[in-house]
């Protein structure tokens, strides 16, 4: 029987999207999905977002990043890998977690799509109200 090395695999949440990060050594590349991050996230501000935990460290060109992500939109799906490498440079290096906590990129957004209720119009507006 051979010995087969795992790697470690961090997952990130926001929203309803869920990714799953893997970091490696490397150059600084990051694919999402198999695509590289300007393809995948066009929109600047979601390149920002991932790429904001490895710039803060000053790490960006030491590990090549590896996700995938599922559900969610382009926003939820962005903040989803950012907590997913944070956390993967939580595992290689404990030292670097007070910084990462600091600038609050190892806390979970806990905020949700409200449910409808019935007899309202949304999760919280309702009808119209008349006296007579």
């Amino acid at each position: 029987m051979s010995t087969i090395e795992l790697q470690k695999i961090t997952v990130g949440r926001r929203k309803r999207a869920v990714a799953r990060v893997i970091l490696r050594p490397g150059s600084g590349q990051i694919f999402i999905n198999g695509k590289p991050l300007a393809d995948y996230f066009p929109q600047v501000p979601a390149q920002l977002e991932v790429l904001e935990p490895l710039r803060l460290l000053g790490v960006e060109n030491e590990y090549d990043v590896i996700a995938n992500v599922r559900g969610g939109g382009w926003h939820g799906q962005a903040g989803a890998v950012k907590l997913g490498i944070a956390r993967y440079l939580v595992y290689l290096d404990p030292s670097v977690k007070p910084k990462l906590r600091q600038h609050g990129l190892l806390t979970r957004d806990p905020r949700e799509k409200e449910r409808k209720k019935y007899g309202h119009l949304r999760a919280r507006k309702k009808p119209q109200y008349h006296k007579r």
